[in-house]
């Protein structure tokens, strides 16, 4: 691993990092100067920089400056006294990761350096070239299902049922199906079934004639014969009419087609990879799709997990997202801090990763600074309830552990203090106030099922300054 880079010119400061690092198996290299660093770097790559803001010569902004400039996801923690908060301010303009205000404690210092690596080698890993398609992300165990079944599939021809949520990525696994297939050299033509009106579609799949009908002046190619040789992806799937329903069947089955208005039969040598976000079996039995059809495309079928299924992504997602963003609109590439980040993992991602993509682009466009906290995000994403952010699980009852953890983030994140005494005292009060309406206001039964004896019971409610009813008091 490339050394950790200490900047600073006061010697007893460089001395601490010298020995915290040494205790922590980490590589350094520690420098007196900005000149001396920025000469260091014409041979040489830190892993991240700590440097000092005020030192003689070149501050730390100026080597700030010049270290974006060669690298530009190279984490800079930016080291300053109290006095110095417009200068800190400052660096995080110009694209520091985070700064450390002096005098600091040791422990913090060297937890900030841990947490700049593991981004900065995460950020290495993710990066990915420009010039080509990117993969489809992701680390979760439903995601290397699907990267499995794509493995698998690169040396078939069969026909691919995609399913998944709206904003899954279900083009994208169409894509790397063709990429990874013998096909990969021959065209992938992708067709939304549902966003063409049905009086059109036909003449988009299967092309026409000239003078099949009015203002049909030219022969047109449709998206069957684009594809030749190569794959169809056909989105949305369950949208199709079913008249148009029965052509594709004929091609599936015997094999060509026929343009509107044509009488040559046109023989097909496409894969065919189809997608829908909905329940085709309800569909079939709702008689919408055609049974013969389902079971034509649902050769092999591939299940997209929702976002909110593979939160661990979340995090790589964004980190490739805001990269991609920053690439696009020639920015500085944005950070989420560790409490916008909780904030996010724990939202329920109706739209899915194209949700969290939008987002990314917004935040590059609209968030201030380089690293972005929860105030920063939109005022759509902050107001959504706690009650929306996933806290159900399958069977419907509530996750109080998700909406306790909701709590947790959105208090940190407004600053607030004694968090634990606000919550301990809420807990205990909704305990108490259930049990003595489970138990009709009987506070022996009350405190036996709570496990407390009834004196304990009695002071709590004292404590919480709860009114004490006449059902309560019956019960005394």
């Amino acid at each position: 691993m490339k050394p950790v880079w200490i900047v600073d010119d006061d010697r007893s400061i460089r001395w601490v990092f010298e020995k915290a690092l040494t205790r922590e198996n980490i590589a350094y290299k520690t420098f007196s100067s900005a000149p001396e660093a920025l000469e260091a770097l014409e041979d040489q790559q830190p892993q991240i920089v700590v440097s000092d803001i005020r030192m003689p010569g070149n501050s730390g902004l100026t080597l700030l400056e010049k270290l974006k400039q060669h690298y530009p996801n190279l984490p800079v923690i930016i080291m300053t006294a109290y006095s110095d908060l417009e200068s800190a301010v400052s660096a995080f303009q110009g694209g520091a990761y985070e700064y450390l205000p002096k005098p600091f404690d040791v422990d913090h210092a060297i937890e900030l350096i841990r947490r700049a690596i593991n981004e900065s080698t995460d950020l290495e890993n993710t990066i990915i070239d420009e010039c080509l398609t990117p993969e489809i992300l992701g680390q979760a165990p439903a995601m290397q299902e699907v990267f499995r079944a794509i493995g698998r599939l690169s040396q078939s021809t069969a026909t691919v049922l995609i399913t998944g949520e709206s904003g899954t990525g279900k083009e994208l696994v169409a894509r790397a199906l063709h990429r990874h297939s013998q096909r990969a050299n021959k065209p992938f033509i992708a067709i939304n079934t549902a966003a063409i009106p049905k009086e059109l579609l036909e003449s988009e799949l299967f092309g026409h004639e000239r003078g099949a009908f009015t203002g049909a002046n030219t022969l047109r190619k449709g998206r069957f014969e684009q594809a030749e040789g190569g794959t169809l992806f056909l989105d949305e799937i369950g949208d199709m009419p079913s008249d148009l329903q029965t052509r594709l069947l004929r091609v599936l089955s015997d094999g060509h087609y026929y343009r509107v208005g044509g009488q040559a039969p046109i023989q097909s040598h496409v894969r065919i990879i189809a997608a829908t976000h909905q329940n085709l079996e309800q569909r079939v039995n709702d008689g919408l799709f055609r049974e013969d059809l389902y079971h034509r495309l649902n050769v092999i079928r591939i299940r997209i997990p929702s976002l909110h299924d593979r939160r661990d992504d979340i995090p790589l997602l964004a980190r490739y997202f805001l990269q991609k963003s920053a690439r696009e609109l020639q920015v500085e590439t944005k950070r989420f801090t560790d409490s916008a980040m909780a904030f996010l993992k724990n939202l329920p991602w109706r739209g899915n990763v194209r949700q969290l993509e939008n987002l990314c682009h917004w935040v590059s466009v609209m968030a201030p600074g380089v690293s972005v906290d929860t105030a920063d995000l939109p005022e759509d994403i902050k107001t959504i309830s706690a009650n929306d952010s996933n806290e159900k699980d399958i069977n419907g009852t509530t996750n109080w552990q998700n909406a306790l953890k909701h709590e947790v983030t959105s208090s940190l994140a407004q600053g607030e203090q004694r968090i634990l005494n606000r919550l301990v005292t809420d807990f205990e009060r909704i305990l108490i106030e259930q049990a003595l309406i489970h138990t009709a206001g009987k506070k022996i039964e009350a405190a036996h099922l709570l496990g407390w004896g009834r004196n304990t019971l009695t002071r709590k409610i004292q404590e919480l300054g709860l009114e004490e009813d006449k059902s309560t008091n019956s019960g005394a």
